[in-house]
């Protein structure tokens, strides 16, 4: 698996997972906000797969 999910989209996908979790947790947007692991996954792993049909990749290759 090469990384292909740079450090600002990391960034990003961990605050919109914790902010999805959070609001599922309180109940303001109901169960499909834990959806919301799907981005923190992503964002640990530094690798995501929709990325790869289309060969985008955010990350700095050295």
């Amino acid at each position: 698996m090469t990384k292909n999910v740079g450090g600002v989209d990391r960034i990003l996908r961990a605050i919109v997972g914790i902010v999805l979790i959070a609001l599922a947790a309180t109940g303001t947007v109901g169960v499909w906000g834990y959806i919301g692991v799907l981005p923190l996954v992503t964002a640990a792993l530094g690798w995501c797969p929709a990325y790869l049909p289309f060969g985008i990749k955010t990350c700095k290759t050295s």
